[in-house]
């Protein structure tokens, strides 16, 4: 990356640090509402200018997806994600719309920021020289289930244009069910960390699947990780996942609350799945697929800290927050302050006292925004 864009995300960074300093990561409950699309409208009309600021300062979106949009060749592959998911998805498609209307930005921009994954792998290189570069998700996770603990500890790791720009949704629909996800501004619930008044949690990774891997206009991660937050079991949020045609690949850590269980699962196109049960032996996960046999693309930064995690300990709790805040490395570290990558918070689920713990900050300092009850079936609203 060229040292305007550098420049470029620095300045975005500080103005997203002063506008969430002293903030609390908001919690917006929302519902009962009666359809997605009411769902959708009102998240986008109480999170408006966070959205509108969003886009405002993604320079991914405005200097490729929106160029891209305009060529032939992006016409085509975001009419084909539009139809794929839409109708796959259709109550999922609206509560995008209504998250667009609701917030009053136009319906393509949510499109691009929602596919985004999906679409640049399609983007031609020679059109993007002059571009920032598309930094992964960089994500990383520790998980044990153990006689002593169950728990699964996520960096959510992320853009610069996501700094102070993202919050917290528990929604209730019909039928008293309900879910709570940590959701990027302009975004599905959630393409980052969820539960749901089912006992179900999840936190993601991404993995980079080489170009051949993926396949045009197919669905989309954001729709998948949605419905996840509607699964009535982990059996049935492994046919949610299995069910589906994903375009780029994904990897999930799905929880059962109850049943006290850990999965680890990779999935790639063409309905490639793998699946790691999580036991007393710490499991690690960064952004390369760890156990699915794919070509993928070697990310020197996931694989730096897939070997820094490997060597430190992973006894305890504090363990995993201190491994999750290790900096050592300062070129690729752990714990991730720019000038691209952040990471925005810590999420640390405890099967065994039925909670997640929200940090800001590096973990290490354990500054806890929210301690969540992720036990309750009614979630009932206060």
């Amino acid at each position: 990356m060229g040292s305007s864009s550098e420049d470029a995300g620095e300045m975005v960074a500080n103005k997203g640090r002063s506008s969430a300093k002293g903030k609390k990561l908001e919690m917006f409950e929302v519902g009962p509402c009666e359809s997605n699309y009411q769902l959708g409208y009102q998240i986008g009309l109480r999170f408006s200018s966070l959205i509108k600021s969003r886009l405002a300062t993604d320079l991914i979106l405005q200097n490729q997806l929106r160029p891209f949009v305009q060529s032939s060749s992006g016409q085509w592959l975001i009419e084909a994600l539009s139809y794929t998911n839409k109708k796959k998805f259709p109550r999922y498609w609206d509560e995008l719309v209504g998250t667009a209307e609701g917030s009053g930005v136009p319906v393509l921009d949510m499109i691009l920021i929602n596919f985004r994954k999906e679409i640049l792998p399609f983007i031609p290189k020679n059109q993007v020289a002059d571009a920032p570069e598309d930094s992964p998700d960089d994500c990383s996770d520790v998980l044990v289930v153990s006689d002593k603990m169950a728990i699964a500890a996520h960096n959510e790791d992320a853009n610069v244009a996501l700094l102070g720009r993202t919050y917290l949704i528990r929604a209730f629909l019909a039928k008293a069910w309900s879910f709570t996800a940590y959701t990027y501004a302009g975004e599905l619930p959630s393409c980052a960390f969820g539960y749901n008044s089912e006992g179900l949690a999840f936190t993601l990774n991404s993995v980079p699947p080489s170009g051949d891997e993926i396949v045009a206009g197919a669905v989309g991660r954001n729709f998948i990780s949605r419905d996840l937050l509607e699964a009535t079991s982990m059996d049935d949020a492994l046919s949610r996942i299995d069910s589906s045609e994903i375009s780029i690949g994904h990897s999930y850590n799905l929880m059962d609350i109850q049943r006290r269980q850990i999965l680890n699962v990779e999935t790639a196109s063409r309905k490639r799945i793998s699946i790691h049960k999580v036991d007393a032996a710490p499991f690690f996960h960064a952004n390369m697929y760890r156990h699915l046999n794919i070509s993928q693309v070697q990310d020197e930064n996931s694989i730096s800290r897939q070997l820094r995690a490997a060597s430190l300990p992973k006894q305890s709790k504090d363990d995993f927050l201190s491994l999750l805040g290790n900096t050592d490395d300062t070129k690729y570290p752990i714990y991730m302050t720019g000038p691209t990558l952040y990471t925005l918070c810590t999420a640390v689920f405890d099967l065994d006292t039925q909670t997640v713990s929200i940090i800001e900050g590096n973990p290490r300092e354990a500054e806890v925004v929210h301690t969540l009850d992720i036990s309750s079936k009614d979630f009932k609203m206060s």
